[in-house]
């Protein structure tokens, strides 16, 4: 197969590009029981992932470090990868009665690593504040493949709507989170 240059189609001729801006999606957040209206399905390319965060002030090896990292939830034998479909979140999200979830840590904030009880206080207060909001969720891990560093506590929230997560994750301190739509495709959320 012939690859077109970006923003080329081969029935609609050249388009005009226009870079992602960071926190952005191309489909509605709309989020709750089934019945959100999750529109637009497109994923990057691989000519369009080096332009999904031109505005984001974080360094580029920090913003590959958090696409390349594995999200896992072992109670449900998942892991995410960003961009990439989950059948296995899909079923979740079924099992929840959702058609969102967030993936998020109160831990590190703005990437400075603190001790482990200072994360493990900071993890215990946002598992009080989800179950305050009657939101459902599960432990997950974000570790890098192979980069050497621990594990970092999180949660993958259920029904927290893409709105939703980057004000608590802003208020939480965090560089970005991971959001999945109906689609159950993970995306990169950043808010820096």
């Amino acid at each position: 197969m012939t690859r077109l240059p970006f923003g080329q189609h081969p029935e609609m001729g050249r388009r005009p590009h226009q870079p992602a801006r960071p926190g952005k999606v191309d489909r509605e957040s709309g989020c709750g029981p089934f019945g959100g209206k999750q529109t637009g399905k497109r994923r990057p390319s691989r000519e369009t992932e080096g332009f999904l965060f031109p505005d984001s002030t974080l360094p580029p090896g920090l913003i590959q470090a958090y696409r390349e990292t594995h999200y896992k939830a072992p109670g449900l034998e998942l892991t995410l990868y960003v961009d990439q479909p989950s059948q296995a979140l899909d079923l979740a999200h079924r099992r929840h009665r959702s058609d969102c979830s967030a993936f998020i840590t109160a831990c590190n904030p703005y990437s400075t690593e603190l001790t482990s009880a200072e994360n493990d206080l900071r993890q215990q207060s946002l598992a009080g504040e989800l179950r305050s909001r009657s939101l459902a969720f599960v432990e997950g891990l974000g570790q890098h493949p192979s980069n050497g560093w621990a594990g970092e506590p999180s949660f993958l929230v259920f029904g927290l709507t893409l709105e939703a997560a980057k004000t608590l994750c802003t208020r939480l301190e965090q560089n970005g989170f991971v959001w999945s739509g109906a689609d159950a495709v993970p995306r990169l959320i950043l808010l820096k």
